[in-house]
């Protein structure tokens, strides 16, 4: 059942990634209204998973489409992977740092290099130019357990 769902997020995510033509208007409002549909989520790692270095995040969204930083459509954004940190603000942009990952390509997935030991991980979406959007998109923050890789 798991299984279908994350199948099913992933072809939403796909079709929505499809359909989200159109064109940019740099000086427009990229504040879209927020359906309470619309999420994000980290399909995985899982919370409480056991993982080696490196690990792999996927991403998953849902109710809006994936559009590369400087796409100013409404119903867009992209991912923001808060790693070890608290939320930022939500009414200025996302910081860029160790802590604040941005993936402005539209990417779904990051190979992050993680020490041993305990990481939170959530996901922030932002709008063209990296800031939340009025009604935040946050996912619920997972907690992983990074071991080293034992040689048998």
């Amino acid at each position: 059942m798991k299984q279908c769902k994350i199948l099913l997020a992933l072809a939403a995510t796909t079709l929505l990634q499809a359909c989200s033509g159109g064109d940019e208007a740099p000086n427009a409002a990229a504040d879209p209204v927020t359906t309470s549909a619309a999420s994000v989520f980290i399909i995985s790692p899982v919370n409480g998973e056991t993982v080696t270095s490196p690990v792999t995040v996927e991403f998953g969204i849902s109710g809006y489409a994936l559009a590369p930083a400087g796409t100013y459509e409404e119903g867009t954004g992209h991912h923001h992977l808060i790693l070890d940190a608290e939320l930022p603000p939500l009414d200025a942009p996302i910081p860029s740092s160790e802590n604040y990952l941005h993936f402005g390509k539209g990417q779904t997935s990051a190979e992050l290099e993680l020490e041993p030991g305990e990481h939170t991980l959530q996901l922030l979406l932002g709008d063209g130019n990296h800031v939340p959007h009025s009604t935040a998109l946050i996912s619920d923050p997972i907690v992983i357990t990074v071991v080293e890789e034992t040689v048998e």
